[in-house]
């Protein structure tokens, strides 16, 4: 996602600044933009005035020219994307799901509903897709592995009764989601299904879903369902992939719609309140710490790991513990991203998939591990080849596999020992600015 917004960016930062120096950026954010699908007219718009403002504006006292042009770009595409985070309503609420065929909608439900169940909300999900084949299915089986639940009347083609009785069943939810049929376009026919579930519904939210790779079309969609129903809010799906987005963040931007949600990813989980000011620190290469932190600790309880660097003491367990709060956080190359300038650090292509497939070939491992070697990794100082011998052969993977693991294990523990001397760590919760000053700690270590 606009990798070369921060090409340009890095490439400007580590260079003079002059005039040639602040319009040559300008045209590379041109081309970045045009490039993930912005509309023109908006893009000239936007970098008109950052240019005219990196130009022409006093630079404030405690500021170089360099870091004023580089806010500049940062709070111009911060208004462009949409000035700030919305919050969730923490009441009573029904949430109707419109879009297209192929736009993720289905998914999307599934993937709100456990972000309001994470949240303490009770939640249900209607799914009244008459139109397309096995959608119920769908729905139900997304929904199994995190314990929603789902309504659906199998051979019924009339969605408005299956609301209806759904709403009844729900009563006592505080969250309703409703999932309605798609399709290839917005015709006549899907309109007056809409008009009807909306009017039964009375939703609250009306979420219109689209995938990140539909394009310039995004913004006569957006157009057409707001005038249809009024959206509320827009959900982006497939963000991680090498869709452009552009078009999707410019026709909300035109149309006045405000982005809700993004789908990163395709785990249930994988799914963010969009927040525009994370979200352009994230795609300028400055990173969301923030967000780091948040998944840090929904992965890891956070008095846990301050015991952890309090005792500095390390075995196979708590090693296995952290491999298993990284996966919850998601992919390696997610975390890096979200680091300041993770995309500066050299790491070579395709190393970051390497290194996960190993994390997942350690746990394998130290699941063939006996109970007293998982607590006493002493053991393995004398090197046996007998005992790195049953353990490959127990785990099904090469002995180099084992003493990779061993080598590493015992990297991670001298790391750790080195946190703990940090002052202020293991005094009390783990606040922000002590999880902070941890993860500063892993700088370079990549």
């Amino acid at each position: 996602m606009f990798e070369s917004l921060k090409e340009s960016l890095s490439k400007f930062t580590s260079g003079g600044v002059n005039k040639k120096a602040i319009k040559d950026l300008v045209k590379d954010l041109q081309r970045s933009l045009i490039q993930s699908d912005v509309n023109v007219k908006l893009v000239f718009e936007l970098s008109k005035r950052i240019e005219e403002k990196a130009l022409s504006d006093k630079v404030p006292s405690g500021l170089t020219k360099r870091e004023y042009v580089v806010n500049i770009v940062y709070e111009e595409l911060v208004q462009f994307l949409g000035k700030e985070k919305v919050e969730i309503s923490t009441g009573k609420q029904r949430i109707l799901m419109l879009g297209l065929f192929g736009s993720g909608k289905t998914t999307s439900s599934i993937k709100i509903a456990h972000f309001y169940k994470s949240k303490g909300f009770t939640v249900g999900v209607i799914g009244c897709d008459t139109w397309r084949p096995a959608a119920l299915k769908q729905l139900q089986q997304s929904a199994k592995k995190s314990k929603i639940d789902v309504f659906g009347i199998e051979k019924e083609k009339n969605p408005v009764k299956i609301v209806k009785k759904g709403m009844n069943l729900f009563a006592d939810k505080d969250v309703v989601i409703v999932d309605s049929a798609g399709r290839s376009a917005l015709d006549s026919e899907l309109s007056d299904e809409l008009k009807k579930i909306d009017k039964v519904l009375n939703a609250d939210e009306k979420f219109l879903v689209m995938s990140a790779d539909i394009g310039q079309a995004a913004q006569s969609q957006a157009e057409e369902f707001n005038k249809l129903v009024g959206l509320s809010g827009v959900v982006v799906t497939k963000m991680d992939s090498s869709a452009k987005a552009g078009g999707i963040l410019s026709a909300c931007h035109v149309a006045d719609v405000k982005i809700r949600f993004i789908g990163m990813g395709e785990k249930v989980d994988d799914l963010e309140l969009y927040d525009p000011v994370r979200f352009v620190s994230r795609i300028l290469g400055m990173g969301d710490l923030e967000s780091l932190l948040e998944k840090a600790k929904e992965a890891m309880d956070p008095q846990d790991a301050m015991d952890l660097l309090q005792s500095g003491d390390m075995n196979f367990e708590t090693f296995y513990a952290q491999l298993e709060a990284v996966n919850k956080m998601g992919s390696l190359q997610k975390i890096m991203d979200m680091l300041p300038f993770g995309n500066k650090m050299k790491i070579p292509k395709g190393s970051l998939e390497v290194q996960q497939d190993k994390m997942k070939e350690w746990k394998i491992i130290i699941d063939s591990m006996t109970k007293v070697e998982k607590k006493s990794p002493d053991l393995f100082k004398d090197s046996k080849r007998s005992r790195f011998e049953r353990i490959a052969k127990g785990s099904g993977k090469s002995m180099d596999s084992v003493r990779e693991l061993y080598a590493n294990f015992k990297k991670t523990k001298k790391m750790f020992k080195q946190m703990k001397k940090l002052k202020g760590l293991g005094e009390g919760e783990m606040d922000e600015k002590k999880m902070q000053k941890l993860l500063s700690k892993f700088k370079g270590k990549f």
